[in-house]
């Protein structure tokens, strides 16, 4: 077998790869250490041991970048074209922006260390790659990329109006704060958001009649949009499972057609 492909096969996603043992202990042994490079971000003090926290998961970091962009034509399947595009990616350029802070650690004259913290943060969302069920979502999120668009969309322009009724319905005189319940447009979006979204923070709310029954209505309405993505997202989670099954019975009965076929051919 192409040595290449073979990589691509332990590396590439979990759940589309059927190289078991080996794909499974790459995709186990990756997420180790990704724990381990944001485990410096846990703690205010910066202790000696931080130091290997970030070194060694930042040279295995490269090892992995580097064995993606040579296995590129497999993954995005454009032939030599692949190893163009691969590094302007979006997980291409998380995995490279996840690996600059080291720079902070080798270079003394990197000093933006409150950046480098934040690129670190980066390096969480490189457990999608590695995380079998983050995989799965990503994928349906993909594929229902345009039914998802349409409902945030629709989350945005409901947000937008409810948020405008409100900031010209809400007049009255806040009575425990003695001023206007929104002092700026962005503060009617802000509640719009939170009510729609059923988190309800309570930080700003309407004291007049009308602008009780306004939101009433936005809550009433922000539950049943909100609930939208979650089946939507629900059902492709489903789909994707029960093709990643078939795909394992036709891999697992071609194998077994192929050994059979062996078998007869040495007899």
């Amino acid at each position: 077998m192409n040595v290449r492909k073979k990589i691509y096969e332990i590396i590439g996603p979990g759940y589309l790869n059927d190289d078991g043992g080996w794909s499974q202990l790459y995709h186990a042994s990756m997420s180790v250490v990704i724990g381990v490079s944001i485990l410096p971000l846990m703690f205010r003090e910066h202790y000696p041991i931080f130091w290997y926290c970030d070194i060694i998961p930042a040279i295995i970091f490269v090892a992995d970048y580097i064995l993606r962009w040579i296995t590129a034509d497999y993954e995005l399947k454009k032939g030599w074209v692949s190893f163009i595009i691969y590094p302007f990616t979006i997980m291409a350029i998380i995995d490279l922006l996840s690996i600059l802070p080291t720079i902070h650690l080798l270079s003394p004259t990197f000093k933006t260390a409150r950046i480098t913290r934040l690129l670190r943060i980066l390096r969480v969302v490189k457990f999608i790659r590695y995380y079998e069920p983050l995989e799965i979502i990503m994928a349906v999120i993909r594929r229902q990329g345009r039914i998802l668009w349409t409902v945030f969309s629709l989350a945005a322009f409901y947000i937008f109006i409810t948020a405008l009724i409100m900031f010209n319905a809400e007049e009255d005189i806040n009575p425990s704060t003695g001023d206007y319940l929104f002092h700026t447009f962005f503060d009617a979006v802000y509640w719009a958001a939170c009510t729609l979204t059923t988190v309800g923070y309570g930080d700003i709310y309407p004291v007049s009649q009308i602008g009780r029954f306004i939101s009433m209505i936005s809550a009433f309405v922000g539950v049943a949009i909100v609930a939208l993505p979650s089946g939507i997202i629900t059902a492709g989670y489903m789909d994707e499972l029960r093709a990643k099954r078939e795909q394992k019975m036709a891999r697992k009965l071609l194998k077994d057609q192929k050994q059979i076929e062996k078998k007869d051919e040495t007899v």
